[in-house]
């Protein structure tokens, strides 16, 4: 992830470094230098509270997103270049990455992801900041087979009357980006929170108790109202 060409001579090479501990986000580009690694730019998700007042799920996959959110734009103005490359308006779970043979003249700043030791299998948390840090105009090459809405290629079984096996089908590898949209806003926790006030409200206050106070003090009625707000903030001044 560090190795650089010769010829590149003093040019650094970046990295996405992606942390999640048991409270909050890590994210920040580091470059690796002779006598150690150093960070240029860095972000975690307990600053969402400043933007748009995010305090509950700080370890989810939304509260990731924003985070790479955050990062990708802090680092952008940081470096002169949020004015030439612009975050992603659809953020509606398509494929979005900047790309290096652009026209202008400036090149897209360019990092690749590290996750350290943490699982990389379909819709881990951690891919959540590599989104978040892609719509936010950050170069960070991917492909979407490890977002929540990926299903591989398998082959099924068509059984008979009597239950036998008579053929098998191979289906295709799909993507469906709504799935990803639906966890870039957090729609699955606000299903959640819905089913279980009806079922349990006594397990409904003792869990999602802090994600009433931010509701209601964010004056969102549901989760995706709230991370729009965010998202907006973040977009709008991600200073520090």
């Amino acid at each position: 992830m560090i190795r650089q060409e010769k010829n590149k001579y003093d040019s650094k090479k970046y990295r996405l470094c992606v942390r999640r501990t048991n409270s909050k986000y890590i994210a920040q580009v580091i470059y690796a230098t002779m006598r150690g690694d150093k960070v240029l730019c860095a972000a975690d998700s307990t600053e969402l509270k400043n933007f748009g007042g995010l305090t509950a799920g700080l370890t989810n996959w939304p509260a990731g997103y924003c985070t790479g959110l955050l990062l990708a734009r802090r680092l952008l103005k940081q470096v002169g270049l949020a004015d030439v490359y612009k975050p992603n308006e659809n953020r509606d779970g398509a494929f979005f990455n900047v790309e290096d043979d652009m026209d202008d003249e400036k090149r897209p700043f360019k990092a690749m992801l590290d996750v350290g030791l943490a699982p990389t299998t379909t819709g881990a948390r951690v891919f959540a900041v590599l989104k978040g840090a892609c719509d936010g105009g950050v170069n960070v090459p991917h492909k979407t087979k490890r977002f929540p809405g990926f299903k591989r290629s398998c082959v099924e079984e068509i059984k008979g009357k009597r239950g036998k096996v008579t053929d098998t089908e191979k289906t295709e590898a799909k993507f469906d980006a709504k799935v990803l949209r639906g966890h870039i806003f957090g729609n699955h926790v606000t299903t959640y929170m819905s089913l279980l006030k009806k079922e349990d409200p006594s397990k409904f206050k003792r869990q999602f108790a802090h994600w009433e106070k931010c509701l209601s003090a964010a004056k969102a009625k549901t989760c995706e109202d709230l991370y729009k707000k965010v998202h907006a903030a973040i977009i709008a001044k991600p200073d520090r």
